[in-house]
């Protein structure tokens, strides 16, 4: 192995993902139903999270849960919105717009 090379470790890293927390669900809800144009996009798991689902507004509002894949799929498919992956689109301009926009409003 090089000197920059990684040894990966079985059981090391790899973080157990959790059952859906019904507060975060709980929250997901109330956004989906208190906007239009609501889509979601799945998140990677990292290093310090496990996967993530972010729910993006019409206006590029967001917010963001833990939420496994196959349970952000099925919320998805309950609330009747779009679900994508974000590691294949990326994040839509209307996010990064509203974000620019909070920057410069505080």
């Amino acid at each position: 192995m090089g000197r920059f090379g990684r040894r990966v470790q079985r059981g090391r890293g790899v973080r157990a993902e959790r059952a859906a927390d019904p507060a975060d669900v709980a929250h997901l809800e109330r956004f989906v139903a208190s906007r239009i144009g609501v889509e979601a996009y799945l998140e990677p798991a990292t290093l310090m999270t496990g996967q993530t689902v972010i729910l993006i507004g019409h206006d590029g509002e967001w917010t963001r849960r833990r939420l496994t894949h196959p349970a952000a799929l099925a919320f998805g498919r309950r609330v009747g919105i779009p679900v994508y992956d974000v590691g294949k689109l990326g994040y839509p301009q209307r996010m990064r717009d509203y974000n620019a926009r909070q920057r410069t409003s505080h």
